[in-house]
């Protein structure tokens, strides 16, 4: 087979899978392409197909191929409690918590996704059952297991596994949820009803809700990391808030903490990140209240002068008419307004003229009724000192927003302007580590997708090779088999051969001794390893071998049924016999042609 391009840059591929996508449903776009192209290969090599549009084109001919290609590129390498200790885990800390943050009425929901030939779906039944009961097992629990292999979740509905399968599951596990015989063990059917088994495309299809435990082991793996993202947001909306994610011991998630964040990351337990709503926020900001009586409203206006008067920010209220009506402690000091100043109109208060474009602003401020930021300016300030002050006008509005009046603050932004000054010296100075800090990270996060990828790329080639290993325990069971039947038949055809009176002789068609028994060894003198593979016509033996030449020859030619010769021979004791030969053709699968002659020899004088 020549050498395809690589995947990402190969046309002929890419149409393969939207040929797949678009006559199947199966949508394999979304799969890591190098691990994805090798398994594909792996199955063109079987039909003896070298390109991939003529796979295509094998396909439309062969509709049966689907089913074949499906199960190499779907690897469903599963066992039941695969990863012990993770299971452990599930059984002694997670469950517990499941059941304690339900109540005793309210079902809990399991689903089981990427689940192959069922497996995992039974495993976590058992363990849900251990802890529960099994009565309220069957009462409380729904568990749903889903795969885009149809005949895979034809299997898992049969609950039928073979001796070497069940092998791993604990013996009191075994004895209390299956029925086994000598050849299998089906499990029971009672609880078997809780298992919902249904095709479901993890990649195009809308997820299963409110579920309390997600379990999909080493699917992930076999996507890009466009569709784990879309994917992994799908199971954050199935899970219930105090749900869990069960993963793969390939899979971490670290690039999506903001979705799930681990519980125990060696056994790759997550949970849920919960996502705070906007109604969420508004519930917590709202406040209610009654009306106060008049005497506590007093001291809630003195209380609001009281903060109004000691705010450290600078701030004047401005009325409707161009009229001072307000000017805190902070306000009086900074711009020099005294008591006499308040109900002033602006154009007569000195401060107005030193801050520029201010009256037009606040002109601005009541006709648009949004708030205006002014340039810092610098101020100077009665004892000489230069402050940089930033102004900001805010309009006023009451509970039916109508418009009040105006606040004008008066913000002394001196320190922050030199620490500003100061952090973009600092920031100067840090901005070369920090590029080079950025570029390490960028290295460092580029070496741990390389990692992780090279990490799912090998659990992936090792669950092909598992796959793989159990199709050759397969056919090696069948060559053990075939061959404990070969020696029966060899034995069976070595007992006949060995109770005949006549020595047996089986050449094939160019003459050469197939079989030369033990009466033909006491007859002539010659073992078996002696002849075996030599031309009959060649021995030279008591028996005149040239005169059954025209014998043979018929047979070969199949004349006859059978020829009879007499000839006069020696023996090995060196005694004259009369040996009469009796030569048949040989036949194999093809009755119309002799692959060999079968040669009786017998002593004449043994038969008087």
């Amino acid at each position: 087979m020549a050498t395809p391009l690589p995947a990402e840059t190969n046309p002929e591929f890419e149409a393969l899978l939207i040929y797949l996508k678009r006559t199947r449903g199966f949508d394999f776009t979304g799969y890591k392409r190098t691990s994805l192209m090798r398994r594909i290969l792996r199955r063109m090599q079987t039909v003896n197909i070298e390109t991939f549009t003529d796979y295509i084109d094998y396909l439309e001919v062969h509709p049966d191929e689907f089913a074949s290609l499906f199960d190499t590129i779907l690897i469903n390498v599963t066992s039941f409690f695969r990863d012990r200790p993770a299971w452990d885990y599930i059984s002694s800390d997670i469950i517990p918590q499941i059941i304690a943050s339900k109540p005793r009425d309210e079902p809990i929901r399991i689903w089981c996704a990427g689940v192959a030939s069922g497996e995992e779906a039974y495993t976590i039944a058992m363990l849900m059952a251990e802890v529960l009961s099994i009565d309220q097992f069957r009462d409380r629990v729904k568990i749903y297991a889903s795969d885009v292999d149809e005949r895979a979740l034809a299997d898992a509905r049969q609950a039928t596994y073979n001796l070497r399968q069940v092998a791993i599951i604990p013996a009191p596990f075994l004895e209390k949820y299956f029925e086994c015989t000598d050849q299998h063990c089906t499990f029971r059917k009672n609880l078997r009803r809780a298992v919902i088994f249904g095709r479901h495309d993890l990649v195009q299809d809308a997820p299963i809700s409110r579920i309390d435990l997600l379990i999909c082991r080493n699917a992930l793996m076999y996507f890009n990391a466009e569709v784990q993202s879309r994917i992994l947001s799908r199971f954050h909306f199935a899970v219930n808030e105090n749900g869990f994610l069960m993963l793969g011991k390939a899979e971490m998630l670290f690039s999506h903490a903001d979705l799930f964040t681990p519980v125990d990351l060696h056994r790759r337990v997550f949970t849920k990140v919960p996502r705070v709503t906007m109604r969420d926020r508004l519930l917590t900001m709202t406040q209610a209240g009654d009306e106060e009586a008049a005497t506590e409203l007093k001291k809630h206006v003195r209380f609001r002068e009281a903060a109004f008067d000691t705010s450290p920010v600078a701030q004047t209220i401005i009325d409707l008419n161009g009229f001072l009506v307000l000017a805190n402690e902070r306000a009086r000091s900074l711009l020099a307004i005294n008591a006499k100043d308040i109900d002033r109109p602006l154009q007569e208060l000195d401060f107005i003229y030193r801050v520029p474009e201010l009256r037009t602003r606040i002109d601005e401020v009541r006709a648009t009724r949004r708030p205006v930021i002014l340039a810092e300016i610098d101020w100077e300030t009665l004892t000489g000192d230069i402050r940089t002050i930033e102004t900001q006008l805010i309009p006023l509005l009451d509970a039916s927003s109508d418009l009040l009046g105006v606040s004008i603050t008066f913000a002394d932004v001196s320190r922050a302007r030199r620490l500003q000054l100061e952090l973009e010296q600092s920031n100067q100075k840090l901005e070369t580590a920090s590029e080079e800090l950025q570029s390490t990270n960028e290295e460092l996060e580029t070496t741990n997708e390389e990692l992780q990828s090279t990490n799912e790329e090998l659990e992936t080639m090792n669950e092909e090779l598992q796959s793989a290993n159990e199709e050759l325990q397969t056919i090696n069971e069948e060559l053990r088999h075939r061959t404990d039947e070969l020696n029966q038949v060899n034995a069976y055809l070595e007992s006949i051969l060995t109770s005949l009176r006549s020595a047996v002789v089986v050449v094939d068609h160019d003459l050469r001794i197939q079989v030369w028994s033990s009466r033909a060894e006491d007859l002539w003198g010659l073992r078996p390893s002696e002849v075996e593979g030599k031309n009959f016509l060649a021995l030279d033996i008591g028996l005149p071998v040239e005169q059954l030449k025209a014998s043979l020859r018929a047979c070969l030619a199949q004349e006859g049924e059978f020829f009879m010769t007499q000839l006069t021979a020696t023996n090995r004791r060196g005694k004259t016999i009369q040996c009469r030969v009796i030569c048949t053709p040989l036949h194999g699968v093809d009755k119309e042609q002799a692959q060999g002659v079968i040669l009786l020899m017998e002593d004449g004088s043994d038969l008087r």
